[in-house]
């Protein structure tokens, strides 16, 4: 049971002055003890607190023990103090008994395999907070928290207030200011810490001590980025850092890529890679720090009412990460990582009978499992390209002056896409309102076109959006000729200047529109995208052309063709990984029937020959194209060679997950037993070892070990992360016939599978079969929709039936 839209709003109309006294005991090895106390005023006699799981429950109302009306999902509250007086101040107290988890929701805990140590961390969000300890666990019914937790003497604690005092394992923190209770983190361990202080605060970084190499050598780049984003936001942002510290670390066995809890970060530890990082992983994190710390003014101080504005968060740290770590942290041209990496997960959801304005109505979010399905590329992807949109439509000025009014409005407060316009309007003006209502409103994409009259390009638009963006025209050689900007509405827009001139509309990326290229301009394009010297207009048309496939205006050799004659000539790591992400995630499994699927993974083993051998001068390419051959390649002799060298044929070094890419493709061949992966997991010796086995193991090409992985998936309390390495190894697109089997069993068991909690939900649903389905498995899964499935896991099943169609 998920809380409903209608039960929030009828809670917070009665309920106020919100405060939470709470007290954690983490030293149980399979339960812990959560002790409540929360005061609030009610202009009712009954209401209830959220509180999922617990196998313990003891409460007192208002100084009086009383029985636990409890149904596994709520605690009932009666008779109740009303009214205003300083007497009518209820205090709730609840003492519980509940499970640690292994799935990422609730108090998640996990032993390290290097060491033995013991992590324990409350990973909420949602409405899992009441996994963890009794609470009004939605977001307008935001209040203070002042937490104690005892631990493992051994252990440091972290959480999102200061540390107060600290004696035998009993932590004691600052009180925060109003926060929701989704936002509450406590993660305790043996952490290895980089502290230091800045602008007056306590600033640090934590890891699992088994990483410590990796933290201490990554330490000076986190803090000056850290740093750097920092006191960027306080040259943007009116309104000073809300909370009293500033942590940040990498957690295992997080769902998501990391979660804003307030003064405390936390990120999956997978953003710390053991070996060597490379330039896009840097870049990409830097991304995803700039992301989480604008959320601090954007979701933990100016919080949304209900979930159909989850936009106004994520758009927000969307845009606002890569803005921020490009002009604050220094880290050049995230734009094109927006085009290869963010844009395409927002069209593709857009594109799907699954999407949604970027701004649903309230109605639309009827209830918490529902807004867990909007956590997608619309709110996400597409939320921050409109943003970029807005901010180039608008002009910085205003569009920052809106959002600095917005935000010292709404300073721990909650507020709606209504606030936002208004506080934008009083900032500008242009037509916010209606902006608003063509972009935020309304679902789905425009696409821009270009038609010759003569030799004169001519733009049209085919939708009903204002678009501003930057035309590019180059010569016959394409070398750049010019540049201008250019607003298209209703009416077409000749470009004289550009006469005879190949045209390449929103070269800079401005906008979220698909592209449609006159013939000429598609021709010389395709014939010589890799000579374009801008990277970003490289990665637009990337995008466009991806975008095409999914549309099937190109075909999915068509694509093919374009990797191989482009991609190892292009000189950014990023746009081939990114490309190589699509190839091989996207067009191989959704558009290449399972009878020429072999065919299509070699002619991409076959870029990333070629590829490797033009990058022996650039290491980052390299590494890149090192492995997505590991990945791809059917030469055993030549993948053993690198793993018994530990290095590619040029020199470089294998990555630790390059050299499981290797073992993995090799298992896919038939081509690694059971004892020689077992050897490399022994030769590993750590958590990402273990996970990479499993996946060896469920990827050979054998009944055997499909059974074993299968039944391994479906083992009770089987813990996200192994979950996620059974699947990826278990779907291989060439192994399709032999997997037939499998897809039915997927079918049948996902929906039982999807009912152990939200995140879970999702991990079934991203477990969907990787490979090309037959008109009849497209019959079985659409049979499957028509059954009872789960909110969560039908929407990602509605999206890979739209996907296939």
């Amino acid at each position: 049971m998920s809380l409903t839209l209608d039960e929030a709003r009828t809670r917070a109309g009665v309920l106020s002055s919100v405060s939470y006294s709470l007290d954690l005991d983490l030293t149980g090895p399979e339960t812990f003890r959560s002790h409540t106390r929360v005061r609030f005023r009610s202009t009712v006699a009954e209401t209830f607190l959220d509180l999922k799981g617990a196998l313990s429950v003891s409460l007192v109302v208002n100084g009086e023990v009383v029985e636990a009306a409890y149904d596994g999902a709520r605690v009932g509250l009666t008779g109740l103090f009303t009214g205003l007086s300083d007497g009518a101040v209820n205090e709730v107290e609840v003492t519980v008994t509940l499970p640690y988890t292994t799935d990422g929701d609730g108090m998640h805990t996990f032993t390290d395999p290097v060491d033995g140590s013991r992590y324990v961390s409350a990973y909420l969000g949602m409405d899992n907070a009441s996994k963890v300890f009794a609470c009004f666990d939605q977001n307008d019914l935001k209040a203070s928290f002042a937490v104690a937790v005892t631990a493992d003497p051994a252990d440091t604690v972290l959480a999102n207030g200061a540390v107060v005092s600290r004696d035998a394992g009993r932590w004691v923190f600052a009180t925060t200011p109003p926060i929701p209770p989704a936002l509450l983190v406590v993660a305790a361990g043996p952490w290895h810490s980089v502290r230091w202080t800045h602008a007056g605060l306590t600033f640090g970084w934590h890891a699992r001590r088994s990483l410590a190499t990796e933290l201490d050598r990554d330490a000076d780049e986190l803090r000056r980025t850290s740093e750097a984003c920092f006191a960027h936001y306080a040259d943007l942002i009116d309104e000073p850092y809300p909370f009293d510290s500033y942590d940040q670390v990498f957690v295992p066995g997080l769902n998501w890529g990391a979660q804003e809890m307030p003064g405390c970060v936390t990120y999956r530890d997978e953003l710390l890679p053991r070996g060597a990082i490379t330039d896009t992983q840097r870049a990409i994190r830097a991304v995803i720090i700039a992301h989480e710390m604008s959320h601090m003014w954007f979701g933990d101080s100016m919080t949304m009412t209900w979930w159909e504005d989850t936009w106004l968060q994520e758009s927000f740290a969307d845009y606002m990460g890569y803005r921020v770590a490009e002009a604050g942290a220094g880290f050049s041209d995230l734009r094109v990582e927006v085009e290869v990496g963010s844009k395409p997960w927002g069209y593709r959801s857009d594109a799907r009978r699954s999407t949604h304005p970027v701004a649903p109505l309230a109605e639309d979010v009827p209830d918490v499992d529902t807004a867990a399905t909007i956590f997608d590329g619309i709110s996400y992807a597409k939320g921050g390209a409109c943003l970029v949109q807005l901010a180039f439509w608008l002009g910085d000025e205003e569009f920052m002056a809106g959002v600095n009014r917005h935000l010292t409005r709404f300073r721990f407060a909650n507020a709606t896409l209504a606030d936002f316009v208004e506080s934008l309007a009083a900032s500008s003006s242009r037509d916010v309102r209606g902006w608003v209502d063509a972009w935020l409103r309304r679902p789905g994409f425009d696409t821009v076109s270009a038609r010759r009259e003569g030799d004169v390009p001519v733009l049209e638009r085919e939708g009903s959006r204002p678009h501003a963006f930057t035309v590019a025209g180059y010569d016959s050689s394409l070398r750049l000729v010019g540049r201008r900007r250019v607003e298209l509405g209703a009416e077409p827009v000749p470009l004289p200047e550009f006469a005879g001139l190949v045209v390449v509309p929103n070269a800079g990326g401005e906008t979220f529109a698909a592209l449609r290229l006159d013939p000429g301009s598609w021709e010389a394009l395709s014939d010589g995208l890799s000579r374009l010297e801008d990277p970003l207009v490289r990665a637009v048309l990337w995008s466009s052309t991806a975008l095409r496939v999914r549309s099937r205006d190109l075909s999915a050799d068509d694509y093919l063709d374009l990797v191989e004659a482009h991609l190892p000539a292009e000189t950014r790591a990023d746009i081939i990984e990114g490309v190589l992400a699509e190839a091989r995630s996207v067009v191989i499994p959704q558009r290449v029937p399972a009878s020429r699927a072999a065919g299509a993974v070699a002619r991409i083993a076959a870029a990333a020959a070629a590829g490797l051998k033009a990058s022996a001068d650039d290491e980052q390419r390299a590494l890149a194209w090192a492995a997505a051959q590991a990945a791809t390649s059917a030469d055993a002799g030549l993948l053993r060679g690198w793993l018994d060298a530990d290095n590619v044929a040029i020199g470089i070094p294998l990555l630790p997950t390059t050299r499981w890419e290797a073992i993995v493709r090799l298992a896919s061949l038939g081509e690694a037993d059971a004892r020689f992966i077992a050897t490399e997991r022994d030769r590993d010796g750590t958590a990402e070892g273990d996970l990479g086995a499993l996946r060896a193991l469920a990827a050979r090409p054998s009944t055997s070990a499909k059974d074993a992985a299968w039944e391994a998936m479906l083992a009770p309390g089987v813990d996200n992360r192994r979950f996620g390495a059974l699947a990826s190894g278990m779907w291989i697109a060439e192994q399709a016939h032999l997997l037939r089997p499998y897809v039915t069993a997927y079918l049948a068991e996902a929906p039982a599978l999807a009912t152990r909690g939200q995140a879970f939900a999702i991990e079934v649903g991203r477990a969907f079969p990787r490979i090309a389905l037959d008109e009849g498995q497209l019959d079985a899964l659409r049979s499957a929709l028509a059954g009872d499935v789960p909110t969560i896991l039908r929407r990602s099943w509605e999206d890979h039936f739209d996907d296939r169609e």
